[in-house]
């Protein structure tokens, strides 16, 4: 920060991306002819930028561009498409529908997001529009699942509080649609909706948003505790469900997180959300479109890299934020309540619900769904959802729940799952069911390292290096993201990575397990050979002199590795 204005409220020109904005007609752009032009596989970036907004962005394949560019071809274009879940809920028949169209016009796999959404990669361009269609054909739709404007609604799976999670599932799907977008824009160019003669002439096509959108994307999630699966505390906007005899009374309302940073800028750093009051449950949207319309205002369209909206509060402060969130809503927030979180993680295994419902969680490494030779993961699941009268809710940790099982249907269920070996978890170490990793490598262009593909072959080195401390079943959680965006919110986890080069990473230590708290760099900018050699003692340290029921977070604080943060001001100190 500088010492007259902080340096994220600093005015100055807006973006380019805020040009392409407003000049897109309320996100049309070009995109209609873009993508009828056969001559490439690629799109000019402009319409790339608009493209986010419609829930898809064009990617290469980085493991050919060498190859590609010597035999002078264009890189290997390709579309990652996203697909909303609000809440993570899906029906079988929309499970079989992204299953087909994996395997018709993506890359044979699919992946579960850590906000809950369906994510295909590697469908191309002129397979895209019947894409689109068959999504919205099944009820779902890829709009607004990236872009400038409110993401997936997030929320609490609860396996073992349905009743809750009914109703707190509801308040998600109320806000995913009421946040929406307005224009006609995706219906037109997707689903063949009839065009709109000038929307120009009215703002009134956006009424939250307007004319260029959020300064940046803005993330919501909802958490019922002792469970913060959703990691509330990175969350732009977060409400906290407030349970008394069971029975949902309200939200507590956190603000200001987010996991997104730039290396080499001290004045970017991942965030922790902030509790400012309670609400009610009939009075969530107005608080939401109320805070969003805040970021909206005040949100910096000058440099991308500080416009989230925990830059928006930091450089003004919160008291600063109520008093402008009270003024629009008209009425004030009252104090909030005491609420617990005990866990980030999912709970494995079958539970037992209300209504003699039964709910399966299985383990899904980093979220990736695709057969192998010695693992029939997406064929096993697409016979499951062929015969499954219930729902699949999609985990913030990229797994996977096998939801509202009756008694009866049972046996077929765990006759399915023991036919073609589908793990719950159990069968992993704790390490291993608490790992995360992003898309990073060969599809993402800001990767700067290995993620997905390289984690789980860390976690098993580091596996090894417990289980000789007997730490097997110690309850560790460690992430890993191929850059410092953070999509797999590794500044929230005990061990945590963040890719520097090929082969190179940062490595972070002392977050909360339950979420509360960020993590701090321990060492920068090493390889796995470094990175063994760097945990081996702190493990055997951990495994002497470890307090009871001490998680590994709170021990390299207390002995003195890290300091613990519990504000990203402090994060680079």
């Amino acid at each position: 920060m500088t010492n007259d204005k902080p340096i994220h409220a600093k005015d100055g020109p807006p973006s380019d991306v805020e040009r392409i904005k407003r000049e897109s007609n309320y996100l049309r752009g070009t995109l209609t002819k873009t993508m009828d032009n056969r001559l490439s596989a690629g799109i000019p970036d402009d319409d790339n930028r608009l493209m986010k907004f419609h829930g898809s962005y064009l990617q290469d394949d980085r493991d050919l561009r060498t190859e590609r560019q010597r035999q002078k071809l264009e890189p290997a274009y390709q579309f990652m498409v996203r697909v909303r879940v609000p809440g993570g809920v899906a029906t079988p028949e929309q499970w079989l529908v992204i299953d087909e169209l994996a395997r018709k016009y993506g890359n044979q796999t699919i992946k579960l997001t850590t906000r809950q959404a369906f994510q295909m990669h590697g469908i191309l361009k002129w397979n895209m529009k019947s894409s689109v269609k068959r999504i919205n054909d099944a009820l779902m739709d890829t709009l607004a699942a990236c872009g400038d404007v409110n993401r997936n609604v997030m929320c609490n799976p609860n396996p073992d509080q349905s009743e809750v999670h009914a109703e707190v599932y509801e308040w998600s799907r109320v806000l995913s649609n009421y946040l929406s977008p307005r224009t006609n824009a995706y219906h037109e160019i997707w689903l063949d909706g009839e065009k709109v003669v000038d929307s120009k002439e009215s703002e009134e096509v956006e009424p939250m948003y307007g004319a260029v959108y959020l300064p940046r994307k803005f993330k919501i999630g909802i958490a019922v505790p002792p469970s913060n699966d959703v990691d509330i505390f990175s969350q732009d906007l977060g409400f906290i469900a407030v349970l008394e005899d069971d029975r949902l009374q309200g939200f507590n309302i956190s603000v200001g997180g987010g996991m997104g940073m730039t290396h080499g800028d001290t004045n970017t750093y991942p965030q922790l959300g902030r509790i400012i009051g309670f609400c009610k449950p009939e009075q969530i949207s107005d608080v939401a479109e109320k805070i969003i319309t805040i970021q909206r205002d005040y949100g910096n369209r000058s440099e991308r890299k500080y416009a989230r909206f925990k830059y928006t509060i930091d450089a003004r402060g919160l008291d600063w934020l109520k008093s402008e969130l009270h003024e629009r809503l008209g009425w004030e927030l009252d104090e909030a309540r005491d609420v617990h979180f005990d866990h980030t993680g999912d709970r494995y295994g079958w539970v037992k619900g209300i209504k003699n419902h039964w709910h399966l969680t299985l383990f899904i490494q980093n979220g990736r769904i695709q057969d192998k030779d010695d693992y029939q993961l997406m064929t096993g699941l697409r016979e499951v959802a062929k015969v499954h009268t219930g729902d699949f809710r999609l985990t913030a940790n990229q797994n996977l729940i096998i939801g509202n099982v009756s008694s009866q249907q049972k046996k077929k269920i765990v006759e399915l799952v023991e036919k073609y070996g589908l793990l719950d978890g159990k069968q992993q170490s704790a390490l291993r069911r608490n790992s995360m990793a992003c898309v990073a490598f060969p599809t993402c262009g800001l990767a700067m390292a290995e993620s997905e593909r390289y984690l789980p072959s860390l976690v098993e080195k580091i596996e090894a290096l417990l289980e000789q401390e007997g730490l097997r079943d110690e309850e560790i959680v460690i992430r890993m993201s191929g850059c410092p965006n953070g999509c797999s919110r590794p500044a929230l986890s005990e061990i945590g990575f963040i890719g520097k080069a090929p082969g190179k990473y940062n490595m972070y230590l002392g977050a909360g397990f339950a979420g509360e708290r960020l993590n701090k760099l321990y060492r920068e900018s090493i390889g796995e050979k470094e990175i063994l050699e760097t945990l081996q003692p702190i493990i055997q340290h951990y495994a002497k002199e470890r307090l009871d029921g001490e998680h590994f977070g709170d021990f390299v604080i207390r002995a003195g590795y890290v300091k613990a943060v519990t504000s990203g001001l402090d994060f680079h100190d």
